[in-house]
């Protein structure tokens, strides 16, 4: 029975002995003993039970058994040198996968994908855009490295590190009659037919959980899962909303809706996620910076 599979620097031995056909200049280029470069090309030879170099004067040549081994060697090497090169630089080019809730996906992704690759061109990215639930089971799968979501992570195993705030926005049609007043309470936006995302969403948690400490009932006129359709919605004058700030910031800009500060303000924190047993490269870390660098930014505007 055969001993153990060859060393990898037994190959690169023989690859550099059959290149100079010389013990001795193998011998200085790998910076080791003559005798100790002899030695590994019989421990080779011994495990194969073949002769893989015979001596022609001066001059070590491979036997044909040798030539044959000869080009397995320089893949084997090859292979080996390619793996270390990648192995080594891996925060340098590999592959981070990150997850993110619909809101996050399409206001705040782009921007960190852009700082990203400006810091890390050779790093592959492949970024998945989903609701919060499901980023954080992908999450617990490991099929993805790190996700960025709008609530807490419901599993025990998923580590949590806040990264921007959000505030909820109370925005009404142009010429509402709330929108003179300085601020607005929930119980006075409850008293107008009202605008919601689907039960389930992060903003919309956030919301029904207001209501229910006023011990207060509404029953949204319409409910949809497009933040895109509500504004809309408010600025034909159906009624008003309490959306994330981050989703209406742009129709607030524009005039298509206003904005009227809520006497009690409502925040949420935005949370990048990761497993708890999760190693984290260089690239990753970096990233959890880019995105906490980013949050600092959006709290000083």
């Amino acid at each position: 029975m055969r001993g153990k599979i060859p060393k990898t620097e037994l190959l690169v031995t023989f690859e550099v002995v059959a290149r100079h056909e010389s013990y001795t200049r193998a011998a200085e280029e790998l910076h080791l003993a003559q005798p100790s470069v002899s030695l590994a090309v019989k421990e080779l030879e011994e495990y194969y039970g073949v002769r893989l170099f015979e001596r022609r004067g001066r001059r070590i040549l491979p036997t044909e058994a040798g030539r044959e081994f000869y080009g397995y060697a320089l893949h084997i090497a090859s292979l080996f040198d390619e793996m270390e090169t990648r192995i080594k630089n891996w925060d340098r080019i590999g592959t981070l996968r990150i997850g993110t809730s619909i809101t996050i996906g399409t206001h705040i992704l782009p921007e960190l994908l852009h700082r990203f690759q400006e810091q890390f061109p050779e790093v592959r990215t492949e970024a998945e855009i989903n609701n919060s639930f499901l980023i954080e089971r992908r999450v617990l799968d490991n099929a993805i490295d790190v996700g960025l979501i709008e609530n807490q992570p419901e599993h025990e195993d998923i580590c949590a590190v806040p990264f921007m705030r959000d505030e909820l926005a109370a925005i009404l049609p142009p010429g509402h009659a709330l929108g003179r007043r300085k601020k607005v309470t929930l119980e006075q936006l409850a008293e107008y037919p009202f605008l919601m995302r689907e039960k389930g969403s992060a903003g919309r948690e956030i919301l029904d959980a207001a209501f229910a400490l006023r011990q207060q009932a509404v029953h949204p006129v319409m409910e949809s899962v497009s933040t895109q359709a509500i504004v809309r919605g408010v600025a034909e004058g159906l009624g008003v909303a309490v959306l994330p700030y981050l989703l209406v910031k742009r129709a607030i800009e524009e005039g298509a809706v206003i904005q009227v500060p809520l006497a009690e303000p409502m925040e949420r924190n935005l949370n990048i996620i990761y497993h708890k047993s999760k190693y984290l490269t260089g690239n990753m870390n970096t990233f959890i910076e880019l995105c906490k660098q980013y949050g600092e930014e959006t709290d000083h505007e």
